[in-house]
Order: C-alpha cells, then structure tokens, then sequence
C-alpha cells in the first residue's frame, strides 16, 4: 500500500485533506502528520513514506525548505491555498499540488498523476523548481490573517469546511451554534461568544448574545409591533432580534 504524511500547521486542514484522501484514494496510509517543516523532515526520515504532503507556508522551517531537505525520498506534493499564481508556477513545476481546502474532484486529479508517478524515483526539487518556488514565496509573503478564514461543520456523514464569507448568520441555542449559507445549514458546537472572538468584527456583528450576522447579508432592519429591531436577511424569511445593547451598530444604518 501507498503510505503518505501530511505536514501543515492548521489542524483542520489535516483533517480535511486525510478525509479527502481516504474518500478518493482509499488504498493510501496516512502513517504521520506534522505541524511544520522540522516535524516533516523528521518524519519523512523515520516513515519513509511514498508521498509527502507540504502546506508552503508553515512557522519554522517552510514546506518549500523541507522540500529541498526530504530532496528525492519522498515525492512532495505542495498544498497551497493560493490558486490562480500558484497553479500557473506549478504546471510548469516538476511537482505536484493541492488546493485548499481540497475538494474531491480536483484532489482526484491529482490523485491520478501521483499514482502514474509512485514507482518512478523521487523528484528531486531542482534550481528551477526551487526558483519557481521563491517566486510564489514573494507572492503570498502577507502573514497569515489572524481571524478565522474557515468553520468546519458536519453534514451527515460529510465534514465541509465552509468560507466565513459564505456564512450569513451563526444563530445559537443551548447546545449548538447554527451556520447558515445561502444554500444549507450545519451545526457546530462552538458558542457565540467564542465565535465572536475569533471572527473579524468588521464583518460579523453581534446582535444579540445568541447571534452573529454578516454584515454584506444585512438587508436593512424593521420594527415588529412590540418594538423590537429585527434584522432582514438577503434571501432568507428568518429576522434577527437585535437586542438594546447592540442597537448603536445601526445608527449609521
């Protein structure tokens, strides 16, 4: 069987990119994650694995200087979540790539070129890829933003990793958070108030202490017949109580 590892410093993304794998490629072992680069090259060392999967950016030690570390023991797959600039560098690279968050039909293709290449020596990341590499490193030098990009949900027997930017609303009750889209709801069991925290204020609100809304999804507020402010959503029947304490958000309004 095919052993792989999977190295990138945001838990999720592991998760993420095993369950895609175990879905499209299910003869493939994960036999080892790491959180960056050190951890990657060590484990490359002690696994020995066919594959290893390498997020570009990680703190340390890169996934493009443990690349040029593993050299020809492994075959590496960079994972990268910058797509336009970073899928034309790669065509032309002698290495293989994944998007993220992976999603099945594309992960298959390269799943497709990976198995046509095990059994195959190693790529070696050579000066032309390492340079085409250095380029993409100039690219996506930004730090990483500090709020949170991603919500991972169930769905049925499905874990999605849904856009913050997709989310209209989280509504919670005493057990679950709801995470509403244009198009499905899931839940989560993280509450409000930590949510509040971790996502970025210019483009969540909260309403109410049970309830977050994006801002781009606010179709303008009305009063019911006991006063109360509600919110309307674009596309959507449900109204959002404001409570007082937050009403000053729509003075601007």
């Amino acid at each position: 069987m095919p052993t792989a590892i999977i190295a990138d410093d945001e838990r999720l993304m592991r998760d993420q990119l095993r369950m895609r794998l175990e879905q499209v490629w299910p003869e493939l072992q994960i036999v080892g994650e790491a959180k960056n680069g050190e951890e990657a090259v060590e484990l490359v060392g002690q696994c020995k694995p066919d594959l290893t999967f390498l997020d570009i950016r990680m703190p340390g030690k890169t996934g493009m200087e443990a690349a040029r570390e593993i050299g020809d023991r492994s075959q590496i797959v960079f994972v990268t979540a910058y797509d336009q600039y970073a899928v034309e560098a790669f065509e032309q690279g002698a290495v293989d790539y994944v998007l993220k968050p992976s999603e099945p039909e594309r992960l298959k293709v390269t799943v497709e070129r990976l198995k046509a290449r095990l059994g195959k020596p190693g790529a070696v990341v050579n000066d032309s890829v390492t340079a085409m590499l250095s380029q993409l490193a100039e690219k996506i030098a930004a730090p990483k933003p500090k709020h949170l990009q991603w919500i991972q949900a169930s769905i049925g027997q499905d874990l999605r990793m849904i856009p913050v930017e997709d989310i209209l609303f989280f509504r919670s009750d005493e057990k679950y958070t709801c995470v509403q889209t244009a198009s499905f709801e899931a839940l989560i069991r993280k509450p409000v108030r930590d949510l509040a925290d971790e996502l970025d204020p210019a483009l969540f609100w909260q309403i109410h202490r049970a309830t977050l809304v994006n801002v781009n999804a606010i179709e303008g507020v009305t009063r019911d017949i006991r006063g109360r402010h509600l919110v309307l959503v674009k596309g959507r029947p449900e109204k959002l109580e404001v409570s007082r304490s937050f009403l000053h958000l729509f003075k601007q309004m």
